[in-house]
């Protein structure tokens, strides 16, 4: 039972990182616009709470958790929010190829995120030394008086998460009732679907797009933030991790159908998939290794089977990707 709790408690936390870059890249896709800038958003975001929380902390003597995670979250949402405005730029006003531009995105987010967290690493003196522990206590903090403070307790796999956890599942849930039951969520899916057809409308299709680019930016963000704060407790550490998250949350997308709701347990299973090698005894690195990619080899047999059946409400954005020219309507 502590095992299959353990397992629980480690594929939620694993899979809110990539809810959080999914539910911001379905949001961006459904404008019509192929990101693939989210592993570099995701870097950015991290970097930026990281940073704003670790300089904070070490210039007061006691540092509150409180303003420590205002300063980090509102760092994040100006880093990733920028990253998107510098995407949007490019692919809605400039018109360039949308892959392109976001593999640069991610190479570039990488680079920075490194670079920066080199720096800390050397101010804080020396790899593992960088520590924001009020930002990083105030994150993932959980209800207690549920739990209690056994990691064997039912219910911790249920509440014994940080608030940003629900957050993540907040918005997802959000997401989904706005595309689907408001006005905006209907002008938003028209841009993706047809932009010619909703500027004749008269849709701002260009601002639908920024708004759109902008807020999915800033949400796969918070998915940065959230690996920095709760999943690595509030340090920077050079592995490429983000960038495999931020892959995978891509994969989400596919694996979702494009459903914001999807995410959710979407997001959770692909945490299963990838930590269940863990509680399996006997099994060698080989063997590890395969279990790491089940995820990915799941959302290949999604794509085969959205292929196959060929329903309209399973299929991207018939503009996905395209860049939109109004003069040619």
């Amino acid at each position: 039972m502590t095992d299959l709790i353990q397992l629980m408690h480690s594929a939620i936390i694993f899979g809110t990182v990539i809810m959080l870059g999914a539910v911001g890249e379905i949001i961006t896709e459904k404008a019509g616009h192929l990101n693939l800038g989210v592993p570099g958003i995701m870097y950015i975001g991290g970097i930026s709470g990281l940073v704003a929380s670790f300089f904070y902390e070490n210039s007061v003597a006691e540092p509150s958790g409180v303003i420590s995670v205002i300063l980090s979250l509102t760092a994040t949402i100006i880093g990733s929010g920028l990253a998107g405005l510098l995407y949007g730029f490019l692919t809605v006003t400039l018109r360039t190829n949308q892959n392109v531009t976001g593999l640069t995105l991610t190479i570039m987010g990488g680079g920075i995120a490194n670079f920066f967290g080199g720096m800390l690493s050397k101010y804080a003196g020396g790899v593992g030394k960088i520590s924001t522990d009020a930002a990083s206590s105030a994150y993932r903090a959980y209800f207690t008086p549920l739990t209690g403070n056994s990691t064997s307790n039912p219910l911790y796999a249920i509440f014994g998460y940080g608030w940003m956890t629900y957050v993540a599942i907040a918005l997802a849930v959000a997401a989904h009732l706005i595309l689907k039951r408001t006005r905006v969520g209907l002008g938003l899916r028209a841009v993706g679907e047809n932009p010619a057809t909703a500027d004749a409308a008269g849709i701002n299709v260009s601002k639908y797009k920024y708004v759109a680019i902008i807020i999915g930016s800033v949400i796969s963000g918070l998915g940065g933030l959230y690996y920095t704060m709760d999943y690595v407790y509030g340090t920077w550490i050079i592995d490429g991790n983000i960038e495999a998250l931020g892959w995978l949350a891509v994969a989400l997308v596919i694996f979702t159908t494009w459903k914001p709701i999807g995410a959710i347990w979407g997001a959770y299973l692909f945490g299963v998939l990838y930590w269940s090698y863990l509680y399996i005894p006997g099994l060698t690195r080989q063997s590890q290794e395969i279990f790491k990619m089940l995820p990915y080899v799941v959302t290949l047999g999604v794509l085969i089977v959205v292929s196959l059946r060929k329903k309209k409400e399973n299929l991207p954005p018939d503009h996905l990707g395209l860049p939109y020219f109004r003069e040619e309507r």
